[in-house]
């Protein structure tokens, strides 16, 4: 097997990658041990590494299509933020769920969940229209993708508690030859799997040696042969990037330096350690009696951070609501802080997903959950067979802590970080709900991986207008007013008046040549129109920042000044085909929260309705690709000039029911305005 790749280390480099090493986690010492000969090998016209939303999604189209998929996961569920991290309360903006105008596959969750159920919302929460149990999710998915496979006479090849290892890629680095994938099931007499947490077991994951937990089988993922030739596209569904980190190509991470695209930017240099937040969620119970409730041993270390974080928000009832997933009784009418809702009964369960409680937010290189690419250098990772996920075990681990910890504030907590004493009020009847048959599916309560906000972001290939490579910036989607006076203070006055020209539409370029003054210039109403636009979505701009210190938990910490700065509404807004191709490689897409947003911009471009929009849009576009024998970037290469290839691609779309684009979207249309 050829290295996957040649790791270059200059002098400066290498003192760069020293300086950080201090800051690595145990683990970064960790040799894998050699691969051995692969148990099987297995062919694919379409290689889905991710079993969340985007890669189902893919797996749905590519399956529709005809096409032979296999699709890697490394849990045993599939659905990702509704399953297996626990997040199954469907972020939705109203106008666009009102006029029901998603994708298709979305569409049929959607409906496959009201069927299930008898209703959209059997856990009456208030913060969306849907709030569900997880373990459905993965049933309601899994039946979802057998129908798929049956109706577009394509083949499912299902491959649970899977990672990649390992890439084999042509001498030229422009093809994906091969990828090496470790498959593991419960070790005789071992307990079973979902028993202990993804800190105690994701490193064991990515080792090819068999251990006292795990067997394992080795996979080899190779293309399909078809009429001779041989080709097949690899998808990166991935919940952190784990393939563009794998295969080298080249991707942001954390804060992108303040810009005219990016002018809110907390920092005037790029930071790629802080990313958002990531949550363990859980399920609790309402429960008749008050429940003896154990404090975990590391509680203390965790307690200072805790908070219902408002006033308006500091009521029990409220949080346990706000994403209930299931309530077999409603309970009397109830309000506070000005948001109505139904009080829990006894029965009711709880998913819980808050900022100043499960949110654990390290954001130093001593902290950071993703690893750089000079981190992963460092450790080894980059060289062929030493891969381990990319990610600081150390920091997976206090997440779990921090989030048990959070149950015991939420029942017996009497402090609140933000709000004071005389708050938090202890709230013992209730139970947290574990064991492999509890909502989360695991002997200890917390969700089988966390909800990840953010992860690694390809850098798409250089374009007409972004030379250094294409990306979706925050003022493609914004709605902020950037008349505020922090702007015109803030920002130099090139940059902004670059920045009001960028947002002039049709009088950008009187802007550019000083006709109009940028502050007299009327500003778009709506989002960047893409000409290669192959999926929609819509939701605000949501920020869970990073910690200032570290740890995150560290008593008198406080967010990252300036984060929350991008947060707001947005218009609605597209996925570009470009976003989606990295650079190097050809038969590499990329889906999901790993497309080539900004930091800010990635901020509403993570929630359910986009990740399925995405993956179906890579599923597409690669049985697109396979059928007319031309790779993704030929079909933009050429743009602004006329694509036809691009138009047949959106018109495909669009005929299986898969938007490209809201209604009457047009240069010439300011109406976004009313979307809500």
């Amino acid at each position: 097997m050829k290295c996957r790749r040649k790791v270059a280390c200059n002098n400066k480099s290498l003192i760069s990658v020293s300086l950080i090493s201090a800051f690595l986690a145990p683990y970064s010492t960790i040799v894998a041990a050699p691969p051995r000969t692969p148990d099987k090998t297995v062919n694919c016209e379409i290689l889905a590494v991710g079993g969340g939303l985007s890669g189902v999604a893919t797996a749905y189209e590519g399956l529709l299509a005809g096409r032979t998929v296999c699709l890697t996961e490394i849990t045993d569920w599939l659905g990702g933020q509704i399953s297996s991290q626990g997040t199954s309360a469907l972020d939705e903006r109203p106008t666009q769920r009102s006029l029901q105008f998603y994708s298709r596959g979305y569409l049929e969750l959607r409906n496959r969940i009201q069927r299930k159920y008898g209703e959209l919302n059997p856990g009456d929460c208030w913060v969306s229209d849907s709030c569900f149990l997880p373990r459905d999710a993965h049933t309601i998915l899994t039946q979802m993708l057998k129908d798929a496979e049956k109706k577009g006479k394509g083949k499912l090849e299902w491959f649970p508690n899977t990672v990649v290892k390992d890439l084999e890629i042509s001498t030229d680095g422009k093809i994906i030859n091969s990828a090496i994938a470790i498959q593991h099931q419960p070790a005789k007499g071992a307990p079973p799997l979902n028993t202990f947490s993804l800190s105690q077991t994701i490193e064991d994951a990515y080792r090819y040696s068999n251990s006292s937990r795990f067997t394992k089988t080795i996979i080899r993922f190779v293309p399909k042969q078809n009429k001779g030739t041989s080709n097949w596209y690899v998808v990166d569904a991935s919940e952190t990037g784990e393939i563009i980190a794998l295969a080298d190509v080249p991707y942001r991470l954390g804060i992108d330096a303040r810009s005219y695209l990016e002018p809110s930017a907390s920092s005037n240099q790029n930071d790629p350690y802080c990313t958002q937040g990531f949550t363990y969620t859980f399920a609790m119970e309402a429960t008749k009696e008050p429940q003896p409730q154990k404090m975990p041993p590391f509680y203390l270390q965790y307690s200072p951070y805790f908070s219902y974080e408002l006033q308006r928000l500091a009521n029990f009832d409220l949080v346990f609501t706000y994403r209930r997933i299931w309530s077999p009784r409603k309970g009397q009418p109830a309000k506070f802080g000005g948001v109505s809702f139904s009080a829990s009964t006894p029965g009711d369960i709880s998913m819980q997903n808050w900022t100043w409680g499960n949110d654990y937010r390290p954001g130093t290189p001593a902290d950071n959950l993703i690893y750089t690419r000079q981190q992963l250098q460092s450790t080894g990772q980059l060289q062929s067979g030493g891969w381990m996920g990319g990610l600081r075990t150390q920091s997976l681990r206090k997440g779990e802590e921090n989030a048990l910890s959070y149950y015991f504030w939420l029942v017996a907590g009497t402090t609140d970080s933000q709000l004071g004493d005389g708050v938090k009020q202890p709230q013992t009847n209730n139970r947290l709900l574990s064991g492999l048959n509890s909502p989360m599916g695991t002997v200890h309560g917390l969700s089988k991986y966390p909800y990840m906000r953010e992860g690694r972001r390809i850098i798409g290939r250089p374009s007409w207008g972004q030379s250094s490579g294409f990306t979706i910036w925050e003022i493609d989607i914004s709605r902020r007013n950037y008349n505020d006076e922090y702007y015109r203070k803030t920002l130099p006055a090139d940059m902004y008046r670059q920045l009001r020209a960028a947002l002039a539409g049709l009088e950008a370029t009187s802007v550019i040549t000083g006709q109009i003054s940028p502050d007299k210039a009327m500003r778009r109403t709506r989002s960047t129109i893409f000409p290669d636009a192959v999926g929609i979505g819509h939701y605000a701009i949501d920020f869970h920042p990073c910690m200032t210190k570290s740890p995150p938990e560290a008593p008198g910490n406080t967010e990252r000044a300036g984060e929350r700065r991008g947060a707001g509404q947005a218009y609605p807004f597209q996925i570009a085909l470009r976003a989606m191709i990295p650079q190097k490689i050809d038969n590499l897409l990329v889906g999901g929260k790993s497309i080539a947003t900004s930091h800010i911009a990635a901020a509403a471009y993570r929630v359910h309705s986009f990740e399925w929009s995405a993956g179906a849009a890579a599923g597409t576009v690669a049985a697109f690709a396979l059928n007319n024998a031309i790779a993704p970037y030929q079909l933009v290469d050429d743009l602004p000039k006329s694509e036809p290839q691009l138009e047949a691609l959106k018109r495909l779309l669009e005929k299986n029911g898969n938007p490209t684009a809201f209604p009457d979207t047009s240069i010439f249309n300011q109406k976004w305005e009313d979307w809500r």
